[in-house]
């Protein structure tokens, strides 16, 4: 059976095969959306004769001309210096398949296809698939400390499944934390796994093997454990918002901690917004909720009379944080009818009044605390 066209076939030397996340899925039987090829015995002016682009003039990646998949020339890598980019790279026709598969983090990604769907699985990928194992290929994986991220979403994201860390895996995980590789990665690479965390089946199991091998303490160190990776375990299953269930990891924190930690993680405008409200309403809700006055403070802090967001999203997280339940809900709706009941209240309702400037503003303000004080009895 012909499992894919080998855009090189045309030449008896090069060949094709699909690596990485696409096989393993394939045999997981686990949806992908990306497929990454490995080209042996080409060269970049080989590749590019046939159509391809390169990525980069000093990195062997190149683009199909129709399908814009990423095929990489089998290649090596040997240490060089500090952090993931620290590698000198080499790449030319006599590098193998098994020589290219080996630079590869973890077994279950060290597997290609070929065109027939043969595996090729020269470092027992399979059989770790089957015992539900992640485990590093060969000692070089120490020198890549982005792996210590890696690992752990792919911990997060296969948890579903009972897949563990080898012992011997997380041991390394430990050696890169404690050769002190973490700080060399970028604060935008760290970001990037931590929100594709964020989207997994078990987002909280990242966030524990993170601290099982004291990386954690390197990266979030004003994150508490115990409180913040179990609100986020109550939360996820109850939102599939990568924005909400940020939140509630830091939902435990003060505000002034939140801020430092997404302005260190350079986090998205949503991602930051939305965690400091959430921070400022979770305290103070039950407060606001037994008083017009400070309900009215509330609805202006989390500016929901302007708009939906970041309003909706902090109704989301409380109710996720408390696990869907009804009388989360129920919290929850009052606060949403006492905002909607305040919203009723504009500035056209003082025309004929001859109010301006701060005396306007004082009347629609004492109007939106009788509507609120209406729904709050």
């Amino acid at each position: 059976m012909q499992y894919y066209s080998d855009p090189l076939s045309v030449s008896s030397e090069m060949k094709t095969f699909l690596v990485g996340g696409a096989v393993r899925d394939t045999l997981l039987g686990y949806p992908f959306h990306e497929k990454d090829w490995v080209v042996v015995g080409a060269t970049p002016a080989e590749m590019i004769e046939a159509g391809f682009a390169q990525v980069g003039r000093d990195f062997p990646v190149f683009l199909h001309p129709d399908s814009k998949e990423e095929y990489a020339l089998a290649r090596t890598e040997r240490k060089s210096g500090p952090g993931y980019h620290g590698f000198v790279v080499h790449a030319d026709r006599a590098v193998t398949l098994e020589e290219d598969l080996e630079r590869r983090d973890l077994t279950i990604n060290a597997m290609a296809m070929d065109a027939s769907g043969d595996i090729i699985d020269p470092y027992h990928g399979q059989r770790d698939l089957a015992d539900r194992v992640l485990r590093h290929v060969s000692p070089h994986f120490v020198e890549d400390p982005l792996r210590v991220l890696r690992v752990a979403r792919f911990a997060a994201r296969y948890h579903h499944l009972g897949f563990t860390i080898a012992p011997e895996t997380a041991a390394l995980l430990s050696q890169i934390v404690a050769a002190d590789e973490l700080p060399h990665l970028s604060i935008e690479r760290v970001w990037v796994e931590m929100e594709k965390a964020l989207g997994t089946t078990h987002p909280e199991v990242f966030f524990h093997t993170l601290a099982d091998c004291q990386a954690l303490a390197v990266l979030l160190p004003a994150l508490s454990v115990s409180q913040g990776i179990a609100s986020l375990t109550r939360a996820a299953p109850h939102t599939p918002r990568l924005d909400c269930r940020w939140a509630s990891l830091l939902a435990d924190l003060p505000e002034a901690r939140v801020k430092a930690i997404n302005e260190h993680l350079k986090v998205p405008n949503a991602f930051s917004l939305l965690s400091s409200r959430v921070s400022v309403a979770r305290p103070t809700l039950k407060r606001a909720l037994r008083d017009a006055v400070d309900c009215m403070a509330l609805i202006k802090l989390l500016d929901a009379l302007r708009r939906d967001e970041p309003f909706e999203g902090v109704c989301e997280t409380l109710i996720a944080l408390e696990q869907n339940s009804d009388a989360a809900r129920a919290t929850i709706d009052l606060l949403r009818t006492a905002c909607d009941q305040a919203r009723t209240v504009t500035a056209a309702d003082f025309t004929d009044s001859g109010l301006a400037g701060p005396d306007l503003g004082a009347a629609i303000q004492a109007a939106r605390v009788e509507k609120i004080k209406a729904v709050l009895r």
